[in-house]
């Protein structure tokens, strides 16, 4: 039964990265500005590729959470792997966290005659579940390394 939810669990993960692989691609062309622009302009628009940028920490965030699941099981949850896997899920969370507040300041500053209200709601909104997740992440990190750790100790002990 365990290898089937996780084995559900990483299909859901590859579902989400596909799903926001195709808004990446699909909501350039729909957004208000497109209107009467080419490919290359709308792929080319600074914003645009700031985004893309961000989104390299989401994706390495979902493969490190694919390959946490493939520990899990496989049964190697207290390793060493886990560990690192859930460290880097917390670091992309914090970098993802900071680049969405950058774009939320960079949109604030630089268009100051649109109201930007409901990006920079989406901007809070997305940020808060960063943190939460990194915060999460650090906690199970640290759970985790000190079961390592107990573990290690356990089996020195005759």
């Amino acid at each position: 039964m365990k290898k089937v939810s996780t084995v559900f669990l990483q299909a859901v993960i590859v579902l989400i990265g596909l799903v926001m692989l195709a808004v990446l691609i699909r909501l350039p062309l729909v957004e208000g500005r497109a209107t009467n622009l080419d490919l290359f302009s709308i792929y080319s628009d600074p914003f645009i590729l700031y985004g893309y940028g961000a989104s390299i920490a989401f994706f390495v965030a979902l493969y490190k959470a694919f390959k946490l699941l493939g520990y899990i099981g496989q049964n190697k949850v207290f390793s060493s792997n886990s560990v690192g896997a859930l460290r880097s899920i917390k670091y992309c969370a914090i970098v993802l966290s900071i680049l969405i507040v950058l774009a939320g300041l960079y949109i604030t500053i630089s268009h100051k005659e649109d109201d930007a209200a409901g990006f920079l709601a989406m901007c809070i909104v997305t940020t808060f579940a960063s943190v939460v997740i990194a915060t999460a992440a650090a906690i199970f990190e640290r759970i985790l390394q000190n079961a390592i750790d107990m573990k290690s100790e356990n089996d020195l002990t005759i």
